[in-house]
């Protein structure tokens, strides 16, 4: 019989791609809106404080163990900027769009040699919510900011993040490599391997 996780996001992307990652370890991926769960109240200054907040709730909520992801773009020539913010840069409920049109502004008058990024992925996995020893994955996709966006794919600021290993946008990326190759991706091997090895 599979072990029940809650993966705390309604995010129906993140939760076929959590679902089909984790069965084979044997954990069916349940959805946190199953349960009712309101989101967390994200609060930590960091993406790892994010992700144990959100999968703690999760816990919490349900009893049962959870799964959180918190990810997010870190722009060299802005100190960091988006970061934890990246969802919500241009505002609590801002769209994709408007968040990718204020990062443009922002970096109106940098260099293109100057436009370094990368996004980051942390997973955060708790058995309870008292449990002490979070299993945390961390994974890091390195480009830059383009100046125009470019392709029809992916989502968040994957139209202005250039792959220099793919030479193209992650949005013009075919979903299976994307997901190979990406944060979460690289974040997703990790927890997939300790799972399988305890």
């Amino acid at each position: 019989m599979s072990q029940k996780i809650i993966l705390a996001s309604g995010n129906a992307g993140k939760l076929r791609e959590f679902q089909q990652l984790l069965a084979d370890c044997g954990f069916d991926v349940i959805p946190q809106s199953a349960y009712q769960i309101d989101n967390a109240d994200e609060t930590g200054l960091t993406f790892v404080e994010n992700a144990i907040i959100k999968a703690r709730h999760a816990c919490q909520h349900t009893g049962l163990p959870a799964i959180a992801d918190d990810s997010g773009l870190e722009v060299d020539a802005l100190n960091g900027r988006p970061g934890i913010y990246s969802a919500r840069y241009a505002g609590t409920q801002a769209s994709d769009s408007a968040n990718n049109t204020k990062l443009l502004q922002e970096l109106n008058d940098v260099m293109e040699d100057q436009r370094t990024a990368r996004y980051h992925c942390v997973l955060a996995f708790m058995w309870h919510a008292e449990d002490p020893t979070p299993i945390l994955c961390h994974g890091v996709w390195e480009g830059r900011i383009l100046s125009t966006p470019r392709g029809e794919g992916g989502f968040g600021y994957d139209p202005l993040f250039f792959v220099p290993t793919h030479n193209c946008a992650a949005a013009e990326l075919d979903k299976a490599e994307k997901n190979r190759i990406s944060h979460r991706g690289i974040a997703m091997a990790q927890l997939l391997a300790t799972l399988k090895a305890r």
